[in-house]
């Protein structure tokens, strides 16, 4: 879709913002702001945790609120948590604070009752969720790219006009995402499906770890950690975030839930004996998997193709030293090939991993040919 036009504004417009104010200096807030400094807007920074707000600021994220002039600024973006977002937004409202109003909380339908309820300003609030995170939390780990290419929900109540919601949006396209306009409750149901109940489900995962024994773990590859990687997040938080949103998400976890309960009662009843009569048993394994696979293949890969071109995935054995990775890039750019992808799988207890690159699968003789030639230990075909 065209981003301008899906947002509320029109190709040839697109509103000026200059100055932000961005109310929380946690992982998102400060790098919303990271990201609209790199863009030379004019950031101010609040946070009751004092601490947290000198670390954004000596990151470059902004200055204090306390120390601008001249208010209100053209945007505030709110990144705190789902339950206190209608407080501070009445808040930021009756001190004047800006001319337009959006969050970042991941949850839209409970924050957009609660600021009804507390009489916020609606015509000047567009509610938004940044389709972005990591598993660490806090400014220390911020990113001014962490927005990058990815999609911005902006969710209108249907009581701000045009501007405001493109205004919102020129916010969504200067930290480098893409602006998606829809319903509260269909954010929220979405979320839970593509984000809230896969936490869960790693979480799920990683539980099982607390009483693995060390040969176990030392056997982890990394189809466990891409499983894994989101359950490090802060338990605390997420338990908000599944709070705010628990109708959609249990939705989701039952229907999880049941496969699951197939899977285990069809791998139950081979009783330790997997032969040709097990074929029936089977079946609900077979169908999970199969399922799986084919909702996998439907995610939107690069530049958001919800159809992904097959690539060709070409190991190469890479060291564990500086200036490594730089150098099969380097080779692989000298030889025209793009990579369209890459995973390292690193080898336990070894200087060094498999970097998996991923091309399209013309250009697969060519740079297993060039890559070769330069000394890499290249396994095409794996």
């Amino acid at each position: 879709m065209d981003d301008s036009r899906g947002a509320g504004g029109t190709a040839r417009h697109r509103p000026e913002v200059h100055r932000v104010t961005v109310i929380g200096t946690g992982l998102i807030g400060t790098s919303i702001a990271l990201a609209l400094r790199a863009r030379d807007v004019d950031v101010t920074l609040s946070d009751p945790d004092a601490a947290s707000l000198r670390l954004a600021c000596d990151l470059g994220a902004g200055r204090p609120l306390a120390e601008a002039d001249g208010w209100p600024a053209d945007v505030a973006v709110i990144a705190a948590p789902p339950a206190v977002i209608p407080t501070v937004l009445r808040d930021a409202q009756d001190r004047g604070l800006a001319h337009v109003y959006t969050d970042a909380a991941s949850v839209k339908t409970s924050v957009v009752a609660g600021a009804d309820r507390l009489g916020c300003d609606m015509a000047t609030f567009v509610p938004g969720h940044p389709m972005g995170g990591r598993e660490k939390h806090g400014p220390g780990a911020a990113r001014a790219d962490l927005f990058l290419g990815r999609c911005w929900a902006l969710c209108p109540t249907g009581k701000a006009d045009a501007e405001t919601v493109a205004t919102v949006a020129e916010v969504a396209r200067l930290c480098g995402a893409d602006p998606l306009v829809l319903d509260a409750a269909a954010h929220d149901r979405a979320v839970a499906l593509v984000s809230h109940a896969p936490h869960v489900a790693s979480s799920a995962v990683a539980a099982r770890l607390l009483d693995a024994d060390d040969t176990a773990l030392t056997l982890a590859g990394q189809g466990v950690r891409d499983v894994t990687r989101v359950a490090g997040g802060d338990p605390a938080m997420w338990t908000e975030i599944l709070t705010h949103n628990a109708a959609p998400v249990a939705e989701v976890l039952a229907d999880m839930a049941a496969d699951l309960a197939a899977t285990a009662d069809a791998l139950r009843a081979l009783g330790g004996e997997p032969d040709g009569s097990a074929e029936a048993p089977l079946a609900p394994v077979r169908d999970v998997l199969a399922r799986g696979c084919g909702g996998q293949g439907r995610i939107p890969g690069k530049h958001g193709e919800v159809r992904r071109p097959s690539y060709t995935v070409v190991p190469v054995v890479i060291p564990d030293e500086p200036g490594a990775l730089g150098r099969l890039f380097a080779a692989a750019a000298e030889a025209g090939v793009n990579i369209e992808d890459v995973r390292i799988e690193h080898t336990p207890g070894l200087p060094l991993g498999v970097c998996q690159l991923y091309v399209l699968p013309e250009a697969e003789g060519m740079i297993a040919r060039a890559l070769a030639d330069g000394g890499w230990s290249v396994h095409p075909g794996l």
